[in-house]
């Protein structure tokens, strides 16, 4: 390899990453600072080298492992190290399971694999081993168990990741480094976003603006806007702020700060475990489809989203396949989407929120198509009966949710609260929604699951 320096490239807290050569390393970051850009860089280094060793990175899913590559790629390309892109390369599990993996193949006979979550992709291999958004893998403790044995033979185990609660193995980890004296010997790098920006963030973001605008001839805005001025620092930082759902978001996304886990109805390792990358699709899925489909609709005019939720019943699992929301628009065009679902041969049942304004709605879809439409009244029992039931079948992964921020906020906004006389009550609010995403989505459930005769739910 050429030697070259990139000092002045790497931002502070890159750098320490770069050069951290410690056996066992672990990062809890903000979202969107560079770090995976950096490691990308620290494997080409690893495999490249004569003495290397093959590097397996665990991606969160098949979107990230290609980004991964291209980052070495790139990084390849600068370092002028020989190196072969052999694309997709499929190799059997330890359960016979094949695993796609994208490879980088170096002159020195060591690769860079990244692959999707499939621990039992990397039995029996050996070389470094990198972990990322390790906190958002559906099954951490299995991960790291397969995955700790690659470095037996002198790799080393880098985890990178930002929170997801505060039951996750990842801050198990943190809370050992921190509280019971580090018994495992992690290296621990904490990076939050105002780390990154005081060590100099934002100013890249702006040059990187710049050279953009300076490409395409234009000032790197969109839309025709006018050019502005780039943020200040404190601008910038303010601006995350704000686009943030709610404080917990913030907190967690970007501050390192896990999410307390007692005084949410949903936790997110139900979240976790249910969650899949692309499992939102089209209306034109949907009319092609071969499984049947079930709608849930929270209805709301002015405030509040209205929202229409469509899942597809593969098995005993539904999946997230639509989802529309409208705020503040007009009754006709909400009945319009919605008769646009119920139009379809596939849409066997559709539950809606019949409550105050829905009432009308509800009663006209029913008119027009009878036993497929079930209007439903909110009340204290019913929604309390609905969040249970969603709540089980998340358990039971009988369900498998879109990767959506918007719609994880508002499954941690449902609270369960308790009145003086003992009674419960289901509410709880995230930006811009009073949890409408949660409600159409167990609405949507319920008419997936048949009639319930307990007496609970009525029409």
């Amino acid at each position: 390899m050429t030697s070259r320096s990139f000092k002045p490239y790497f931002l502070p807290y890159q750098t320490a990453w770069r050069r951290d050569s410690a056996r066992l390393r672990l990062c809890q970051k903000s979202r969107q600072i560079g770090l995976s850009y950096v490691d990308s860089y620290d494997s080409v280094v690893k495999a490249a080298q004569a003495d290397g060793r093959d590097v397996w990175v665990m991606s969160r899913d098949e979107a990230q492992a290609k980004q991964y590559i291209r980052y070495c790629k790139r990084w390849a390309g600068i370092l002028q190290c020989a190196a072969e892109d052999l694309g997709e390369v499929v190799f059997p599990s330890a359960r016979g399971k094949a695993a796609k993996v994208q490879a980088l193949s170096f002159a020195s006979g060591f690769s860079v694999y990244a692959l999707s979550s499939n621990p039992d992709a990397i039995v029996g291999k050996t070389g470094h081993v990198k972990l990322d958004e390790f906190a958002l893998h559906k099954d951490q403790r299995t991960l790291y168990a397969v995955a700790k044995p690659v470095i037996q033979w002198g790799g080393t185990l880098s985890i990178i990741s930002t929170h997801r609660g505060v039951g996750t193995v990842f801050n198990e980890i943190i809370t050992d480094i921190r509280e019971r004296g580090n018994r495992m010997s992690w290296s621990l790098h904490t990076i939050p976003i105002q780390t990154a920006v005081e060590q100099g963030l934002v100013e890249r973001i702006n040059a990187a603006n710049a050279r953009r605008g300076a490409m395409t001839g234009g000032s790197g805005q969109t839309g025709g806007a006018a050019a502005e001025a780039p943020p200040t620092a404190e601008q910038w930082l303010a601006r995350q702020r704000a686009e943030c759902i709610d404080e917990e978001q913030w907190l967690q996304e970007y501050c390192c700060v896990p999410a307390n886990e007692a005084a949410a109805f949903i936790p997110y390792d139900l979240i976790n475990a249910c969650t899949e990358p692309d499992c939102l699709k089209d209306f034109a899925y949907l009319e092609r489809c071969a499984h049947p489909l079930y709608v849930g609709l929270d209805v709301a005019r002015k405030k509040d989203l209205c929202v229409l939720d469509v899942g597809e019943r593969i098995g005993d699992v539904v999946w997230d396949r639509l989802r529309i929301e409208l705020l503040g628009r007009p009754f006709g065009e909400i009945e319009d989407e919605l008769y646009r679902l119920l139009k379809l041969r596939q849409v066997k049942r559709a539950c809606i929120d019949a409550t105050g304004l829905g009432a009308q709605l509800a009663e006209r879809a029913a008119e027009k198509f009878g036993g497929k439409v079930e209007p439903i009244v909110f009340t204290a029992r019913v929604k309390e009966e609905l969040a249970i039931r969603f709540k089980v079948e998340l358990e039971k992964r009988q369900v498998r949710l879109a990767d959506d921020d918007k719609l994880r906020a508002d499954l941690r906004g449902i609270r369960k609260e308790v009145s003086l006389s003992g009674n419960s009550r289901y509410g709880g609010e995230s930006e811009g929604s009073h949890c409408d995403r949660f409600w159409a989505k167990a609405l949507r459930q319920y008419a997936a699951r048949g009639k319930i005769c307990t007496g609970s739910l009525v029409a």
